[in-house]
């Protein structure tokens, strides 16, 4: 065979080659692009915080301070997973900058619409990472739906829920009083905004002592040795804990789980 011809041939082969093996790498560069998502840490807690007081500004108004939405579209749960899953979180942005806020869309810069969607993948559940949301990474990340936000830490005066076996610690209060407690009670959480229809229900007893502020209000004598809910402001002192109520409900007559 002639020698120019396979010089040619070579050529060919490894031009071939050489686009394939590019075309192979842009397809994988494409796909580890795409694989990156809201779950992946694409903003900074700084950030979302910037966002926050952006949003309370600007967007509150018409979407509630909680994202709930009120004559403008919720932000959160159902309506955002419908509106933006599976989306690049351009459209996501896009959408913020371009229509908040009501009054005078697109008025508030790039950096402070990027603060937004900071603040709304936060209070969607999303963690947050150490490098900060920026305008040329929303294409490569895609939209999953929202998640629920991780309970706050348990700390001093926080509002929480607890079950436990309503028990009289005879002369321990003032003057020799009954003081009224919590024995075997469930570790406390943080309580939801609106209480359940059947609050303490499925909530199992545990090991805690919780002592109660105003147990008096609540006919106590009568609810003796019973599981009951309480909900109310938690108040941490030196070697123990104590519980403001603001509800009392009866979960069992008895103290067995």
């Amino acid at each position: 065979m002639n020698r120019a011809l396979l010089d040619t041939a070579g050529v060919v082969v490894a031009t071939a080659a050489c686009v394939g093996i590019l075309a192979v790498c842009a397809v994988r560069a494409q796909e580890t692009a795409a694989a990156t998502t809201v779950a992946d840490q694409v903003y900074t807690d700084a950030q979302a915080a910037r966002g926050a007081g952006v949003y309370g500004a600007s967007c509150a108004g018409c979407h509630r301070a909680d994202l709930g939405g009120n004559t403008g579209p919720a932000l959160r749960e159902e309506r955002f997973a419908r509106e933006f899953a599976g989306k690049d979180l351009k459209t996501l942005f896009t959408r913020i900058a371009t229509t908040m806020p009501r009054n005078a869309p697109a008025t508030l810069g790039d950096n402070a619409y990027l603060d937004v969607v900071a603040y709304v993948l936060r209070e969607n559940g999303f963690p947050a990472g150490s490098r900060e949301l920026t305008a040329d990474a929303l294409d490569g990340i895609r939209v999953l739906p929202g998640r629920p936000k991780p309970p706050p830490p348990i700390g001093d005066f926080s509002y929480v829920e607890v079950v436990g076996c309503l028990t009289a610690e005879a002369g321990a209060g003032a003057n020799g009083s009954v003081r009224w407690m919590l024995t075997r009670g469930s570790d406390p959480v943080a309580a939801p905004a609106v209480a359940s229809a059947s609050p303490g229900f499925g909530m199992a007893l545990g090991t805690q002592t919780l002592y109660l502020v105003d147990a008096m209000a609540y006919a106590p004598d009568s609810h003796r040795g019973q599981k009951v809910y309480v909900r109310g402001l938690m108040i941490k002192l030196p070697g123990e804990q104590r519980m403001a109520i603001s509800t009392f409900e009866i979960v069992s007559p008895t103290c067995i789980d």
